[in-house]
């Protein structure tokens, strides 16, 4: 693979695609702990916004994923905005635990560091958000609708909601929607 051109956008201007992946099958979440090993995980829940009047991406992990554990290491995390051709990679990454597998190794992604942040995010990808954790909160039990709580949280695995400072926005230079 011919390695990429990447330029610096607005965290703005991908709302609109941001959203749509996230309802079409989802977004990648990337994370690294200690051991600087990069993991993937598929995300379909979080929005991207204005926070404390700074640009953020909030994403939910559950307490049991690996994700948690390599998020609560690091303390930054890329979103990767996967494209149109990428629907195994989403399979795989929201399948398949970083625990067990080398989801870089197995899907043939191309792991590089990020722009500006001590992080990751997928070559392939032709859209990345670096972000930093400005605040992380628990959901606990019964703080939703009792409907909405038997249905996503009837085994009590709670997800931590990650406020990400958005430090960077970068698209490929060729990038067309």
């Amino acid at each position: 693979m011919v390695e990429r051109k990447f330029i610096k956008s607005d965290p703005y201007e991908y709302i609109v695609e941001f959203n749509q992946k996230l309802k079409s099958g989802g977004l990648l979440l990337v994370s690294e702990g200690s051991d600087k090993k990069p993991n993937a995980m598929t995300i379909g829940w979080g929005f991207i916004g204005t926070m404390w009047s700074l640009p953020v991406i909030v994403v939910a992990v559950r307490h049991s994923r690996h994700t948690f554990k390599l998020l609560e290491d690091s303390k930054v995390f890329t979103v990767c905005m996967p494209s149109k051709d990428m629907s195994n990679v989403l399979d795989v990454c929201g399948t398949k635990s970083g625990r067990t597998v080398d989801k870089f190794k197995e899907l043939n992604l191309t792991a590089k560091k990020s722009m500006f942040l001590n992080s990751t995010y997928i070559e392939e990808c032709p859209i990345f958000f670096e972000c930093s954790i400005i605040y992380k909160v628990d959901v606990t039990d019964g703080v939703f609708d009792s409907l909405l709580n038997e249905k996503i949280y009837k085994t009590k695995d709670f997800h931590k909601l990650y406020f990400g400072e958005i430090k960077g926005t970068y698209s490929v230079d060729d990038y067309s929607s």
